[in-house]
């Protein structure tokens, strides 16, 4: 029996899974292929695309993809003046486009598009059900670094935004549903684009691969050390905003209580200069860079630490941290549209002195790290699987289906 086909659409190559949003598309696909659908992929592809052939064979039953388009400095310096955002403008592509044309020319039953920047790639009229996959509020995201941006760099964020909202508003109105990663974040999309129904699914944790480490597995800390753990991208700006607060107004706090405290900063690509700072302060921070495997070192500190100040969408390191039993602490923005609890799950702080205080509180207080990490490790068992995620996200693009079809 032939099953209808889904073409998804995506601006960046899902492997290695390193950002939350590839991590996000490719376990619901993941879960989703040998379904209710047969699962087209499009997407650039780097020049060693083919050394990720059973991982692109694991979420697709046929891959499509052509050169990744440059995304130089300059190119990016030069987008600044395109009339839509850098961070649409960076993903044209001539190949991309082409290609995209003769995949609908295929007549897919349904048209998922991953992320709205994706959205430079497809025609006019795109002639299939359609919806697209918002793992953001895109213009929130920009609103946010202007917000805490300084000098000529927050003139420069406020017009990415105000360029943002027109283009992610222009790109929601076309589809025929909209999915969002959270309520918080469906009822925010409604409000500023004018939509009517915003479909939900939740964030998703890998439950067997980020497997409960107690907390005591990881060393005493002691009475002045400790060991705090942060994994993200770091040439994401939004991280690298997040480890300059850590580092600048959290961590001096720490210091003062817990001299020998570390900090492990994990994630591909940091900055050399904030690399840098830490060494010329003497402080006890590793930047590992990319690692292919965050659990070892997660399973060794004490608190993960979610820091940041700008974003959108939800974080799932922050389910992944939980996951693995580890007590965290984060801001708002940090566990944004994630169900959880402060005092609960987690330690909520915003400031940097309550954000160090809740560090130093978890670091003196085993017995705390040992209920947050349980009720946190339940509380992802509970409902947030990706198997429950993609069963939801199935039943989304069926009903668009059924929409177009009506």
């Amino acid at each position: 029996m032939n099953r209808p086909r889904l073409l998804v659409i995506s601006p960046r190559f899902l492997f290695p899974m390193d950002q939350g949003g590839k991590i996000r598309t490719a376990n619901i696909l993941k879960r989703m292929k040998d379904g209710a659908f047969e699962i087209v992929l499009a997407s650039p592809a780097p020049p060693d695309a083919d050394n990720f052939a059973a991982d692109i064979g694991s979420v697709c039953n046929r891959f499509v993809g052509w050169p990744e388009p440059g995304r130089s400095q300059l190119r990016r310096i030069r987008t600044l003046f395109d009339p839509i955002p850098v961070a649409a403008a960076t993903d044209r592509s001539a190949a991309g486009r082409r290609a995209i044309a003769s995949l609908l020319a295929e007549k897919p039953d349904v048209a998922l598009v991953d992320f709205p920047h994706a959205a430079v790639l497809l025609p006019e009229r795109i002639g299939a059900a359609s919806a697209i996959f918002t793992h953001n509020v895109e213009a929130e995201i920009f609103a946010r670094h202007a917000e805490v941006a300084r000098g000529p760099m927050r003139l420069v964020w406020r017009d990415q935004a105000r360029k943002m909202r027109i283009f992610e508003g222009d790109t929601l109105r076309r589809f025929d549903s909209v999915i969002a990663v959270s309520a918080r974040d469906a009822k925010a999309l409604k409000a500023l684009y004018g939509l009517g129904l915003v479909e939900v699914i939740d964030t998703g944790v890998d439950l067997e691969f980020y497997a409960f480490q107690p907390p005591e597995a990881a060393a005493d800390p002691g009475p002045g050390g400790g060991r705090i753990v942060f994994t993200g991208a770091m040439d994401w700006r939004a991280n690298i905003d997040g480890i300059e607060f850590l580092m600048d107004e959290v961590w001096p706090l720490v210091l003062r209580a817990r001299p020998k405290a570390e900090a492990m900063i994990v994630g591909r690509n940091p900055p050399a200069d904030l690399v840098a700072r830490a060494g010329e302060r003497g402080l006890a921070w590793c930047f590992t860079g990319f690692v292919d495997d965050i659990r070892p070192v997660v399973a060794e500190s004490h608190v993960y630490a979610i820091p940041l100040r700008v974003g959108s969408g939800t974080r799932i390191k922050a389910f992944e941290a939980m996951a693995m039993g580890r007590a965290v602490v984060s801001t708002t923005v940090g566990v944004e549209g994630l169900d959880v609890g402060h005092e609960t799950h987690f330690l909520a702080a915003d400031s940097a002195p309550d954000f160090a205080a809740a560090i130093l509180r978890l670091l003196g207080d085993p017995a705390l790290r040992e209920r947050l990490a349980r009720a946190a490790r339940a509380r992802v068992e509970e409902r947030f699987s990706w198997a429950h995620v993609a069963r939801q996200f199935e039943a989304i693009c069926q009903r668009a289906l059924e929409l177009h079809r009506t």
